[in-house]
């Protein structure tokens, strides 16, 4: 089902601010051919280290010997080789400036071992079509706060911008709507940790049973995080309706304090404002690696690069490890990490004048294949590199979402940092396709889910 997003006061917006032009038709016949249908380079790179896409992994490409969890397709892999701060110098060229920073910082146990790499993302054909109509119709509005003639996902498979692209991150298909338990963790300088465990789910608007499609709102989708352990946190809950354009119409938000049992608007859930239950380890707009309104920063598009990113992560996800297993000081355990070559759009992002936020630059290096931010640097005031966070992209090839098995946010100042998304000693995985009212996101429904 395709989801037909278009932002409130239409006529209004193109009065009151300039329209940015879709591409032509000639380069949108590209998606298919020289290009894949999101938009990627179909070729692959000179040397042949990174392949052509010949369509991504088919949804039989492995199974589920654990339910809610996938098999690891390259599960037979070795590393071609391995990256420490003895051999960094000669792999440069390929490493973003916050993974040299992680080297330096952790010299005797942060390490990337390389593998082969495989262009394994696939999406379901009618996103595919949807796409293809975007790239002729979607247009910013709004100085690039806003869209208009938008479905579905990836308005701008051959941007033009920073901001096109970053709006490919922030609308990415993500299976619809989704129901998962997942465990945040902060850990101590010395690694030692308390797991947090949440419940999560979201759906997007078009995908509620009681959606009316002649009055879509600016909402894009609505989303609700209830924290079940530690005993000290339980019970609390975040309630976030997304706004498409953030700037006409903030994010709305909701906090039920269990202590309290009662539920308050939760502005600071946005921009820098604290994330709860992270320990302040990450802010608001760090949660999936970068979300929410861009219209504090000047983007700037630097173009593309050839990185070691994180991919094909199946290994942080098994049912076999432990927590303990995959959180160490200082970094996730490299034991368990996988990394490959690919192309990246590397993004830059500038505070403007009179704005305030805690990070004064922001680099983000987005997969050209799923435009999932996989790494992102962040600059203080002073101009130095303060953190670094890694998105370790799985697919979840069964139902053809590329989604991240873990992300985290590296502190390098305090030596701490954030992993979220891990479910490996959890007996329930990710749920697509679940169908919710929208009586399900209001502070109604809040505060009955957050009774203990």
């Amino acid at each position: 089902m395709k989801r037909l997003i278009q932002s409130t006061s239409l006529g209004l917006s193109l009065l009151s601010a300039a329209t940015l032009a879709a591409v032509s038709p000639e380069q949108a016949a590209q998606l298919g051919k020289t290009l894949t249908p999101l938009g990627a380079e179909q070729a692959g790179n000179a040397d042949g280290s990174i392949p052509a896409w010949t369509g991504g992994l088919a949804p039989d490409a492995g199974k589920q010997s654990v339910p809610g969890f996938l098999d690891d397709p390259f599960a037979n892999e070795q590393p071609l080789f391995t990256i420490t701060a003895q051999n960094a110098e000669q792999y440069k060229d390929r490493l973003s400036p916050g993974q040299l920073a992680m080297l330096k910082r952790y010299p005797d146990s942060y390490r990337l071992p390389v593998y082969p790499s495989h262009r394994s993302v696939a999406l379901p054909e009618f996103v595919y079509s949807a796409v293809r109509a975007n790239a002729l119709n979607t247009q910013m509005i709004e100085d690039g706060n806003g869209l208009t003639n938008f479905q579905t996902a990836y308005p701008f498979p051959i941007p033009q911008n920073g901001q096109e692209v970053v709006w490919n991150h922030l609308t990415r298909y993500r299976g619809g709507t989704m129901k998962r338990v997942s465990v945040q963790v902060t850990p101590e300088k010395n690694g030692a940790f308390v797991p947090v465990k949440f419940r999560m789910e979201f759906t997007y608007r078009d995908q509620l049973k009681d959606f009316d499609p002649a009055k879509p709102g600016n909402v894009l989708f609505y989303y609700k995080e209830e924290v079940t352990a530690p005993a000290r946190l339980a019970g609390s809950v975040l309630l976030v309706h997304e706004t498409l354009n953030q700037v006409r119409e903030p994010r709305m938000a909701w906090l039920y304090n269990a202590g309290q049992r009662r539920v308050r608007r939760a502005p600071q859930v946005a921009y820098d404002g604290p994330y709860p239950a992270s320990e302040g380890q990450r802010v608001g707009d760090n949660f999936d690696m970068y979300n929410g309104a861009k219209d504090r920063y000047d983007w700037k598009l630097v173009g593309k690069r050839e990185l070691y990113i994180p991919y094909n992560s199946f290994k942080l996800d098994s049912p076999n490890l432990k927590y303990a297993d995959i959180v160490k000081a200082g970094h996730l355990n490299p034991d368990h990490t996988r990394y490959e070559l690919h192309r990246v759009w590397e993004v830059e992002a500038t505070l403007k004048p009179g704005e305030r936020h805690v990070y004064a630059k922001r680099v983000f290096f987005i997969d050209e294949d799923s435009w999932q931010i996989v790494l992102a640097d962040h600059y203080d005031a002073r101009g130095t590199l303060w953190r670094v966070g890694e998105g370790h992209l799985q697919p979840y090839y069964d139902v053809q979402v590329p989604w991240l098995a873990v992300e985290t946010l590296h502190d390098l100042l305090n030596g701490r940092y954030i992993a979220s998304g891990l479910k490996n000693e959890e007996s329930q995985g990710v749920e697509f396709g679940v169908k919710a009212l929208a009586a399900d996101y209001t502070p109604a429904a809040l505060r009955n889910s957050g009774v203990r």
